[in-house]
């Protein structure tokens, strides 16, 4: 299953975004910051692309009866447009994995927490960040659980922060990529089955861009206010 989370023109600023990040990046301008989580410059810019390509790859799970569902439509939320995909004969919600959104996050994040060994302090920022983004996200007819997109970054940045300065800017990764898909996708899947959704992508339309951006920033904001790389605990 494929289809592009967000509307084109919103979909096109994440892609110029992450153009941006990666002039800076290779101006070695932001490197110091992929450098504390373990990357290379060229590891960082497979990363944020793998993100965004992801995003428009789903892996079906199961399948939700509920009620006749929307299709082909644009719904706004927070500023954000997120598309309906266009289906025929659909009779309920479809529950998928996004690429971009979770799986992704999920391998970085463990990779982060292994090399690092941060197995604690992970454990406290993903349950901090989850309450928050839990206690934000809303469930949205058509689409299924959305949150507020930059509301949470600085939340995170500050967390990892105090958490350890020395190891910010991989606990502002794994907190505020887990912590946004748990506490928006998991813990309110009790919920998407009368939502109307044809598709509901867990890391997908409605999380996505706050998991992305949360990520990434986050590691950004984390990055500058971290002095030095982290040493890897292997």
């Amino acid at each position: 299953m494929h289809y592009l989370p967000l509307t084109p023109v919103l979909f096109s600023i994440l892609v110029f975004l992450v153009i941006g990040l990666i002039i800076l990046v290779q101006l070695r301008i932001l490197r110091y910051a992929y450098m504390k989580l373990g990357l290379s410059p060229g590891g960082a810019l497979v990363l944020l692309f793998g993100s965004l390509i992801g995003s428009y790859f789903n892996i079906p799970v199961t399948f939700l009866p509920g009620p006749l569902v929307r299709s082909g439509q644009i719904v706004d939320f927070f500023g954000m447009q997120y598309v309906v995909p266009l289906v025929t004969s659909w009779p309920g919600t479809v529950l998928a994995v996004n690429v971009g959104g979770a799986v992704i996050p999920t391998i970085m994040s463990t990779y982060l927490v292994i090399r690092y060994q941060l197995w604690l302090k992970s454990a406290i920022a993903i349950a901090a960040i989850a309450f928050i983004i839990h206690s934000m996200a809303t469930p949205v007819h058509g689409i299924g659980i959305a949150v507020p997109v930059f509301a949470p970054v600085v939340t995170t940045a500050i967390l990892a922060f105090i958490l350890s300065r020395e190891y910010a800017a991989p606990l502002a990764y794994i907190g505020g990529s887990m912590g946004t898909l748990i506490g928006a996708d998991l813990l309110n899947l009790d919920k998407i089955a009368g939502l109307g959704a044809p598709v509901a992508s867990i890391g997908g339309a409605g999380t996505f861009d706050g998991i992305f951006l949360t990520g990434i920033l986050a590691v950004l904001l984390a990055g500058i206010a971290s002095p030095s790389r982290p040493r890897p605990a292997w």
